[in-house]
């Protein structure tokens, strides 16, 4: 997934009420970002550290750009929540996920129940419902999710759960934006319940599948899937 726009550079000042970031630009100037990311950003938050930002296309809108990676210890962390749900569709819509590729509809954004999620696909034999995360936090060598308490996500998992009792393929799909990570597992200490309700998901037959991505500023790609492992 290339970037429509050319990134801008500058360096992190902070981040506050959540969804905004004062950056400082090459050029000294000093702008407000918005941050997609509504969960704590443990382990890719460093003041003064480069990031690259998105030009906002949309005049109305109150912030002129949109913050999407970070650089820590030389490698780049991408913080914007949204990309992992187009990366996933196009990646699906273009068979180049393995355990994905046997659909020739893909859709964006269908409702199942009172849940939405971010893809669904289908061909003359199965339906398929996917729910993507964004996963930026690290501790030791290993990617988790979440990295605050989500009772959204949580509920997600329960309607999977519901998607599969009724005969439909159900698949949990984790995004890492990071490189220096070997493994993907649920961030117990942070949500037991999440980790628990992915856990029943799993053994109800949900599918789990953890992609890990490189990040730079031309754009993102998928490198590899990575093991899924209960701490």
């Amino acid at each position: 997934m290339k970037f429509k726009t050319k990134l801008i550079p500058g360096k992190l000042i902070k981040r506050y009420k959540r969804f905004l970031a004062d950056v400082q630009l090459d050029d000294g100037s000093v702008v407000v970002a918005h941050c997609t990311n509504s969960g704590s950003m443990i382990s890719c938050i460093e003041e003064g550290a480069r990031v690259y930002l998105s030009p906002a296309t949309d005049p109305k809108r109150k912030t002129r750009f949109t913050w999407e990676m970070i650089e820590i210890n030389n490698s780049w962390i991408g913080v914007n929540t949204s990309i992992p749900n187009q990366l996933v569709f196009e990646a699906i819509r273009d068979q180049k996920i393995p355990q994905l590729r046997a659909y020739s509809y893909v859709k964006r954004e269908v409702k199942f129940e009172d849940s939405r999620f971010d893809v669904y696909a289908e061909n003359d034999n199965e339906k398929c419902f996917v729910e993507v995360k964004n996963v930026s936090m690290k501790v030791g060598d290993a990617a988790l999710f979440p990295d605050s308490v989500t009772t959204r996500g949580r509920k997600h998992l329960e309607t999977l759960i519901r998607v599969k009792e009724q005969g439909i393929r159900a698949v949990m799909v984790y995004v890492i934006q990071r490189m220096d990570v070997s493994a993907f597992g649920a961030a117990q200490h942070i949500d037991p319940d999440y980790a628990k309700a992915l856990q029943k998901a799993q053994k109800a037959g949900v599918e789990v599948i953890a992609l890990q991505v490189i990040v730079n500023p031309e754009g993102i790609e998928i490198i590899k899937q990575l093991p899924f492992i209960f701490q």
